[in-house]
């Protein structure tokens, strides 16, 4: 049992309240998940600047100095802003790959919680509570992000098994099941190129919309890839630069409720996360269908 959540503001004069709200709807799914939790705001987009998420369980020793040695590693201009245990690194969008093998190189215990123009990505072990907290979410702003809380069934309480996963550029993944063929899966991927962090079949699902996407389909197309190629039972609800997803498997055994204003579109795993929300009482409230793929972009 797992806690998720996802918001997809369409009234710009939102956006300075998205990670107040995004907070708000994952805290009050905290019994659903102690183990750990999770959030990805998408920000404003900058033509000038990508940015790299990154965690360290020793932040004082790794992020010191950090910026320094990686601007002269990739020979452009390097900034980091420190949030407890993760910080943002910002460079230019050319050199993004380039600074992703660089800060391996230089830290080797620092780990990537996502890259992109404009996602950022906070998870630790800990109740939500906890989490928003620690990072401070409240505070940022943004026009879609999704959320996680985790009661750990398949794989180790840490970090890196923490949700959301991401697996490509502004993608990102949360998830509330379990898969049975994420193995087979897994190895197919590996095969194509794709690279792995944990044993978390979540991180496996990631992948695989990740990789279809590279091939060219579109969110929902690659959502619609899921029913088929996926076995198990999920509800995902995912993340991209521009949009944002929701599938659940054929029999749809995990509790999934959504709601649609002219301001947002929201989802929760319980209808008492979207309880807080501005003209819920309006809203049009349903139950998302089993295997239908729901999304949108701005």
């Amino acid at each position: 049992m797992c806690g998720i959540v996802g918001l997809f503001l369409k009234d710009k004069s939102l956006e300075p309240q998205l990670g107040a709200m995004l907070s708000e709807m994952l805290v009050s799914l905290s019994d659903r998940g102690p183990d750990s939790a999770g959030i990805a705001i998408y920000g404003a987009p900058s033509k000038n600047e990508a940015k790299i998420t990154i965690q360290s369980a020793k932040p004082a020793r790794d992020f010191r100095d950090l910026d320094t040695e990686l601007a002269k590693a990739i020979g452009a201009p390097v900034s980091i802003a420190v949030k407890s245990t993760h910080a943002v690194v910002r460079t230019t969008p050319a050199k993004i790959d380039e600074a992703r093998e660089a800060i391996q190189a230089l830290r080797p215990d620092i780990r990537i919680m996502g890259a992109g123009d404009v996602v950022e990505i906070y998870k630790e072990v800990g109740l939500p509570e906890a989490v928003v907290d620690r990072f401070d979410v409240r505070k940022m702003t943004g026009t879609h992000g999704i959320g996680h809380t985790r009661m750990a069934t398949e794989s180790a309480v840490t970090t890196m098994g923490a949700h959301p996963f991401s697996t490509g550029a502004d993608q990102c993944l949360v998830h509330n099941g379990s898969l049975s063929n994420h193995n087979n899966v897994r190895r197919e991927l590996i095969r194509e190129g794709m690279k792995f962090e944990t044993e978390n079949d979540t991180e496996v699902a990631a992948a695989y919309l990740s990789s279809q996407m590279a091939h060219g389909k579109n969110l929902g197309e690659a959502l619609e890839g899921t029913l088929s190629d996926l076995d198990g039972f999920f509800t995902f609800v995912v993340g991209t630069k521009n949009g944002f997803g929701v599938v659940r498997d054929p029999i749809a055994c995990k509790p999934a409720v959504m709601a649609e204003t002219d301001q947002y579109v929201a989802f929760g795993s319980e209808y008492r996360a979207l309880t807080k929300l501005p003209g819920i009482d309006n809203a049009r409230v349903w139950e998302p269908e089993p295997a239908t793929v729901y999304f949108w972009e701005h």
